[in-house]
């Protein structure tokens, strides 16, 4: 490739005469004349000291230039937000981590178009920046790998964030005492890195990981480790081999690698934000995806790994077995992955898996085709009267497949964790916690703190819990997120009552209210939307443009019409 199409983008910016004061400026950020000649690599950083998981990712964006400089680019570092939603959970502040995934795309897309980067880095450590990173990689369609920041190590016992929101449920039942919960509040997050289950942040990794998008096992290498200042190294050096091989995103972001990344989410008991965010992500790749493919991809594939939060493992401990290699090894000699799939490493992703040793004899994490934890897929999308256009249940098959009991009401997250925290919910209850989705939160919480509580109190097999909201991650239980449409909206959700009949079948995949039509209609008439405090602002901004949760709450209107 000539050396003007190796700079295809930066060459607008740097080259001749008129261009002599962009030239001035890139001189005062430390780059030489030779510079000028090389091919611009943005290395975008998730960096913030708001989080943990993304506290260390300054140092691993710096281990990316020195891979694009030593194969022959320029590196330019920029930073984006990030929110952390362990943090915010349970509060005001968690209505913005939602928002944040798409000021994460718009900000990376401004920053590398605005530059003129010819090749992109992006490096994320928690949840919305990841497929906000994704989101931003498709839009732009410029030579890129995505690195992953890496998972926390354990805790002291084998502990983790969710340990402590289940403490809190703990401790509120008299199972343990205020210096136990202490104890694991100050044992449970010793350092840097997402959280460690295959919660949201693991599993958005090894799915982009499947999609072809990240170098391999970068998924699976601790935040703390040689390994993960590797795989930095090796993507910034990855992005100059397709910029010379002209391989682009949307090369790679094929509809079929999209269903390797479902694929291998479902084998991993993963979290059902993948749902949310997989979609939001295909959508900026113009791949058409909806919530019914994970039904379709679901009935095939099984959920093999035994992690939390419904499971066993921690992430560190499938880190040292292998990863996830060895799994999409299996899947792809079981027919389960499109191997000709392309990569970021240039070649297929058969080509990529032919030399992967398989796990180790004895270990149980990753269990056997005829062996699995579910014969089909954990996430269940959900339809019925409650849910016209789809719910998305986590159902492991632990809890059961069917459930059936009274509705207990609440209009916020808050009410609703107080009457669990109270002892006001027993079991036999559905929990309804409503007017939390896209546009009536604004934002879309998660309700980790309220499954965390149920977890806790040791209701989880006894008490249900819906929402058109969302779920963290390290949510278990027999909990179905996501209604649309959403009560905001004037979803049949908003029109549920204290003691109404709820059934919850996985295995017919319905999610049912006992209320007959007449009672319904009559209960529309009446029914007014309540007022929101939120009158200006991102959320504003975002409640205006959002669309259902089936459909990503993504914010991109439709194609312009040429």
């Amino acid at each position: 490739m000539e050396e003007k199409e190796l700079r295809r983008y930066s060459r607008v910016v740097v080259d001749g005469d008129e261009q002599a004061s962009s030239r001035a400026m890139l001189r005062a950020v430390g780059f030489s004349d030779e510079d000028f000649q090389r091919p611009q690599i943005g290395v975008a950083s998730t960096w913030a000291m708001t989080t943990p998981c993304n506290m260390h990712i300054n140092d691993l964006a710096a281990e990316a230039a020195k891979g694009a400089d030593e194969a022959g680019g320029k590196a330019v570092i920029f930073n984006t937000i990030t929110i952390s939603d362990g943090i915010s959970m349970g509060t005001p502040g968690m209505r913005y981590s939602l928002v944040s995934r798409e000021i994460i795309a718009d900000s990376i897309e401004a920053v590398t178009a605005g530059e003129g980067f010819d090749g992109l880095v992006a490096i994320g450590g928690c949840d919305k920046n990841m497929p906000g990173c994704i989101m931003a990689i498709a839009r732009l369609n410029r030579p890129a790998v995505f690195v992953y920041g890496g998972t926390i190590k354990p805790g002291a016992k084998r502990r983790d964030i969710v340990s402590v929101f289940e403490a809190v449920g703990a401790k509120s039942s008299g199972r343990i005492s205020d210096a136990e919960l202490l104890e694991v509040e100050q044992t449970a997050v010793p350092g840097p890195g997402a959280c460690g289950g295959m919660y949201t942040a693991n599993t958005m990794a090894s799915a982009i990981e499947a999609l072809g998008m990240s170098l391999a096992n970068s998924s699976a290498q601790e935040a703390v480790s040689e390994q993960k200042v590797d795989d930095c190294r090796r993507a910034g050096g990855a992005v100059l081999n397709l910029i010379k091989n002209d391989i682009k995103p949307l090369d790679i972001m094929t509809r079929k690698a999209f269903e390797n990344a479902i694929a291998v989410v479902i084998a991993l008991g993963g979290s059902t934000n993948a749902v949310l965010h997989l979609i939001a992500m295909a959508r900026e790749a113009n791949v058409d995806l909806t919530i019914d493919d994970f039904t379709v991809i679901g009935a095939k594939v099984p959920m093999l790994a035994d992690l939390r939060p419904s499971g066993k493992y921690l992430m560190s401990e499938l880190i040292e077995i292998g990863g996830i290699q060895p799994l999409m090894k299996r899947m792809l000699d079981h027919g389960l992955l499109h191997g000709d799939c392309m990569t970021v490493t240039g070649k297929t992703l058969a080509e990529n898996l032919e030399d992967v040793c398989d796990y180790p004899p004895g270990q149980d994490i990753i269990r056997d085709f005829d062996n699995p934890i579910k014969a089909d897929s954990h996430l269940t999308i959900l339809y019925g009267n409650l849910a016209p256009e789809g719910a998305v249940a986590k159902i492991t098959g632990k809890e059961g497949l069917r459930f059936e009991g009274s509705a207990r009401v609440f209009h916020s997250e808050e009410k609703a964790l107080q009457a669990i925290l109270d002892g006001d919910v027993k079991a036999g209850d559905v929990v309804v916690i409503r007017y939390e989705g896209p546009k009536g939160g604004p934002g879309m919480r998660e309700m980790l703190s309220p499954t965390g509580a149920i977890m806790g109190k040791g209701l989880g097999a006894d008490v249900a819990l819906i929402t058109d909201g969302r779920f963290s991650g390290g949510s278990h239980g027999f909990v179905v997120g996501h209604i649309s449409p959403e009560a905001a909206v004037g979803g049949p959700i908003a029109l549920i009552e204290d003691g109404d009949a709820i059934v919850i079948d996985a295995e017919i995949r319905q999610l049912q209210l006992d209320v007959s039509a007449e009672t319904m209609a009559a209960r529309r008439a009446k029914w007014v939307r309540p007022p929101s405090l939120v009158k200006s602002g991102a959320l504003a901004k975002y409640r205006a443009e959002v669309s259902s949760a089936s459909e990503g709450a993504i914010t991109i209107p439709p194609p312009w019409d040429d």
